[in-house]
């Protein structure tokens, strides 16, 4: 699994295999089975995530309902909010599919930029993409109708629909399970 986060950082940044040793010795790579939550309302945590394989869901409860915000699939990373504010969560992250993920929490982060400060660079670089695309995302909900949103879905991440449980996806489109499917049979039939 290293090899295939060397692969993606290496798009940004060639790393040297010092860098490399020391990325793979920090033991930050974990197997998750699906369903393990990582993170719960009001826990605090200050840790960051990122997927090498699997998927991982944000979602909310409200009144005892889950609301899916986010799905986190291969070479996606999520900083929780609680992890910079200090505050406890507001939601929940979850394994949505047997994962593997790297765990880094600020110890280690301080540790690696102290021993390797360009790589505070890079994760600049990944945060500013990280705000573009979630923006943009929020902008795309906010402004389209259900319909829409399932088809910029089937574009954009089709995988998704396939590696999802329905109602989960459905609570990501803002819609309910029986709507998403009465949505899907509409689109069926147009084609």
């Amino acid at each position: 699994m290293s090899q295939l986060l060397f692969d993606y950082l290496n798009q940004f940044m060639e790393l040297t295999s010092e860098e490399q040793q020391v990325i793979a010795g920090l033991d930050l790579f974990q197997n998750l089975p699906k369903n393990t939550i990582l993170l719960k309302e009001g826990q605090y945590s200050t840790s960051s995530y990122f997927v090498l394989n699997g998927c991982i869901r944000c979602y909310y409860l409200v009144d005892g309902e889950e609301k899916t915000t986010a799905f986190y699939t291969e070479l996606q990373a999520l900083e929780p909010p609680c992890a910079i504010t200090r505050q406890p969560s507001d939601y929940y992250i979850a394994c949505v599919e047997d994962s593997i993920i790297l765990v880094a929490n600020d110890a280690i982060q301080k540790e690696t930029f102290e021993k390797f400060p360009r790589f505070e660079s890079l994760c600049r670089i990944f945060s500013e993409r990280q705000l573009a695309d979630n923006q943009a995302s929020f902008d795309h909900f906010k402004t389209s109708s259900p319909e829409e949103r399932y088809l910029h879905l089937q574009n954009t991440r089709p995988h998704l629909i396939q590696r999802v449980p329905q109602y989960q996806l459905a609570s990501y489109l803002g819609i309910t399970p029986q709507s998403l499917s009465r949505l899907r049979s509409r689109l069926a039939e147009k084609h």
